[in-house]
């Protein structure tokens, strides 16, 4: 099991008003229900501007042949999004394997 975090305002920066909001909410419930290797998508509220998406994959494989469809999705409502800074963007993704499954 693999999962990865992505996302606009997973820094400081990020979503600024409620249209954002919305619009990133919207995007995902359109689009991540058809992603194959899915299994289960979360979105959080980190601070008062900022939202992490975290996700579990059945493997790695089926997130890297996913990547185009969240480059897709993110592309619907980027240009809402404030640079992140640092060279990285409107996002900070990471993934890995689960190394410790409580529940």
């Amino acid at each position: 099991m693999f999962e990865s975090v992505w996302g606009p305002a997973c820094g400081k920066n990020g979503i600024i008003n409620i249209k954002q909001i919305l619009a990133l909410l919207d995007a995902h419930k359109k689009s991540v229900r058809d992603w194959p290797g899915l299994r289960h998508v979360n979105i959080i509220k980190t601070s008062e501007r900022g939202y992490c998406i975290i996700a579990e994959w059945a493997d790695m494989d089926a997130l890297a042949k996913a990547r185009p469809h969240m480059i897709a999705t993110l592309d619907t409502f980027r240009d809402t999004l404030e640079d992140l800074g640092a060279g990285l963007g409107v996002t900070d993704p990471v993934a890995g394997p689960v190394v410790l499954e409580v529940k």
